[in-house]
């Protein structure tokens, strides 16, 4: 099993993927507007801004996806944030300082108990993450 974010953005997805896809290194693998989709019902009377806009979008980052589209949130965010890991201390550090850029920083990036680095922030888009760079974890007695 994987679970993929489904991120709803205000009309600028494609703009955000492409910058995630820069910070993460990663590709985006499927765009489709509103107009491009085939039988899409309603899409006849859509306003012409409207049918430029992403209806779908996936991007593939190592062995991560994530998705999403244009078009009202289909609920409130509820505190859910994205969370990434990575590898090295300089990953965390050059992750955390781009996804800021334009956004607004919670807790800054820094050594905690449990990782190397660990920040968090709302990105220009209004999407939480948080950047972690994980420290070994303890052996646990069973």
């Amino acid at each position: 099993m994987r679970l993929v974010p489904y991120l709803m953005f205000p009309g600028c997805c494609a703009d955000a993927f492409a910058h995630y896809a820069r910070v993460l290194r990663g590709e985006i693998v499927f765009r489709m507007t509103y107009g491009e989709m085939p039988d899409m019902p309603g899409c006849e009377e859509m306003p012409a801004d409207t049918r430029q806009q992403i209806g779908h979008m996936a991007m593939v980052a190592g062995d991560a996806t994530l998705m999403g589209a244009d078009g009202p949130p289909t609920q409130d965010a509820g505190g859910t944030t994205i969370n990434i890991e990575v590898d090295t201390i300089e990953e965390a550090e050059r992750v955390f300082g781009e996804l800021a850029e334009g956004g607004s920083v919670q807790m800054p990036i820094g050594e905690t108990f449990w990782a190397h680095r660990w920040g968090t922030l709302v990105d220009r888009y209004g999407k939480p993450w948080m950047v972690n760079c994980l420290k070994p974890m303890p052996a646990q007695e069973a």
